[in-house]
C-alpha cells in the first residue's frame, strides 16, 4: 500500500531562541508567523510556497553541520542575495552557477543552520 500524502510539508529547524529566530525568519526571509506555542517551545511560519511551512523548535544546542538543507526557489537570485547582504546575513561564498541548470547560494540563520536559494535556469522553467 502506498503512502497517501496530503500535499503539505513542515520542515523543522532547531534554534536556540524563538524570540531571536522568529524576527529573523519573518524580517529577513519574509516568512509569516502562523502560530507560536511557548509551552512547547515551537512555532510555525508560512514560507510563500503553498502548503510548505517552517517549524522552529527551541532547543539548547542548535545549528551547525548536518541534517537537511532547505533550498528555496527564487525568481532572481541576485536580488535575493542583495537582500541577504542588506541584512548582514552570513553566506558560504558567492553564487555558484551550474550552466543551463541552476544558480545556488548557501546562507546561514542566526544559529548557523544552512539554508539555500536556487534560481532555475533550465529550459523547462523559462
Amino acid at each position: 500500500m502506498a503512502i497517501d500524502y496530503d500535499g503539505g510539508l513542515t520542515c523543522a529547524i532547531s534554534v536556540t531562541s524563538l524570540d531571536r529566530s522568529i524576527p529573523w525568519y519573518t524580517d529577513v526571509l519574509g516568512m509569516k508567523l502562523i502560530y507560536r506555542l511557548d509551552d512547547l517551545a515551537w512555532c510555525e511560519l508560512s514560507t510563500g510556497v503553498e502548503r510548505v511551512n517552517v517549524g522552529l523548535s527551541e532547543v539548547e544546542g542548535a545549528g551547525g553541520k548536518g541534517g537537511a538543507t532547505l533550498t528555496f526557489g527564487v525568481a532572481d537570485i541576485e536580488a535575493a542575495k542583495a537582500e541577504l547582504d542588506r541584512n548582514g546575513v552570513r553566506q558560504d561564498g558567492p553564487i555558484r552557477d551550474i550552466p543551463d541548470m541552476v544558480r545556488l547560494l548557501t546562507f546561514y540563520d542566526p544559529d548557523d543552520n544552512a539554508l539555500m536559494f536556487y534560481e532555475d535556469l533550465s529550459q523547462a522553467h523559462g
